[in-house]
């Protein structure tokens, strides 16, 4: 699609730069803007402790609410409960203020639709933290993703007591529903899912089965009381597979070898025991294997960098409100197809 016509370009100067949270992922925001370039020049957070932290630790002015930041800044990451992206969001948008807001966009696509809605009238910026769009473990299956067929992923994290606002399906299945629809891109067709309560009100654990109008499948786990972390994704095509680990950056692509033609392959004639090690037959002579070895990087200061990039050049994020809107709409199929599953 065509790049967006965004208005009142900023300074060629340093963008001033806000952040709204400072709380657990807040604080590494903040963290990461001062090594970038940018002029970290105030935070907002409703803790006096948060404040008091912030204001000892980056040498910036910390306010209790965050309207104090219009006019002080050029753009601003928002890192508070979902709940309140849209309210604190729509504020700085209004406001003429560039935004990145955390994931997800908000709690409805309604909600978030608006934010898209209103940052196209005010020719702002707009852009969703959904960080693993950075992970550098995607690099390396680009030619698998994009004629992806079948993707299975498992997001699985011990409970952190944190983003208990929403179920597991906006906090963590959230991230992989953004992946999948960044890599099929195809409407969905259908969609089967299950979950349930474990320790919160809302849903703790859910799997989902996503079927694309192109054929594409995918089946998505997420649980947000498992004993360890885990965020693994696998990614077939007709080109070959992938294995992606997300926690560790590693990964391996298999690939057919050029030339490929299993049709043409006798295997009556294939003499087994004159072959030698079979595995290294087949993994060396019919098919490609490449084991992912990726830099670590950092992927949260990679999105914060592109937001910045943005901002200057006026040009649509990696990760645009529009992307963010369709991720919670997918979730709200999710959540839809739960509802009629619920536990008793």
């Amino acid at each position: 699609m065509p790049e967006p016509v965004v208005s009142n370009p900023v300074s060629p100067q340093r963008v001033r730069i806000g952040v709204v949270g400072v709380g657990h992922l807040g604080k590494h925001h903040a963290r990461l803007l001062q090594g970038l370039d940018c002029e970290l020049v105030a935070v907002a957070d409703p803790s006096e402790a948060a404040r008091a932290h912030a204001t000892a630790t980056w040498n910036v002015p910390a306010f209790a609410d965050h309207r104090d930041l219009l006019g002080k800044v050029d753009a601003v990451s928002v890192v508070v409960p979902t709940k309140l992206h849209r309210e604190v969001a729509t504020d700085f948008l209004v406001g003429g203020v560039d935004v990145l807001v955390e994931k997800p966009i908000a709690r409805t696509a309604a909600d978030g639709q608006a934010l898209v809605d209103l940052a196209t009238q005010h020719g702002r910026i707009l852009q969703v933290g959904h960080v693993e769009r950075f992970n550098p473990a995607l690099r390396g299956i680009a030619s698998i993703g994009e004629s992806a067929r079948y993707i299975e992923s498992h997001r699985l994290a011990p409970f952190s007591f944190r983003s208990t606002d929403i179920g597991v399906v906006l906090d963590l299945m959230i991230h992989d529903l953004d992946l999948v629809l960044a890599l099929v891109k195809s409407e969905i067709a259908s969609v089967e899912a299950f979950g349930g309560a474990v320790f919160t009100p809302a849903e703790d654990m859910a799997s989902a089965i996503i079927k694309f109008k192109n054929g594409a499948v995918a089946h998505l786990t997420a649980n947000r009381v498992a004993l360890k972390p885990l965020r693994k994704m696998r990614v077939f095509s007709q080109q070959g597979y992938a294995s992606l680990d997300f926690q560790t950056s590693q990964g391996m692509v298999v690939k057919k070898a050029p030339g490929w033609d299993f049709g043409k392959l006798d295997l009556e004639q294939l003499d087994r025991a004159q072959m030698g090690d079979l595995w290294k037959f087949v993994f060396d002579g019919l098919l490609q294997v490449e084991n992912l070895t990726l830099d670590t990087g950092n992927p949260l200061q990679e999105e914060l960098a592109d937001f910045l990039r943005c901002v200057r050049a006026r040009s649509r994020p990696v990760v645009s409100g529009e992307d963010g809107v369709a991720a919670v709409a997918a979730a709200e199929r999710v959540l839809a197809a739960i509802a009629q599953n619920r536990w008793t």
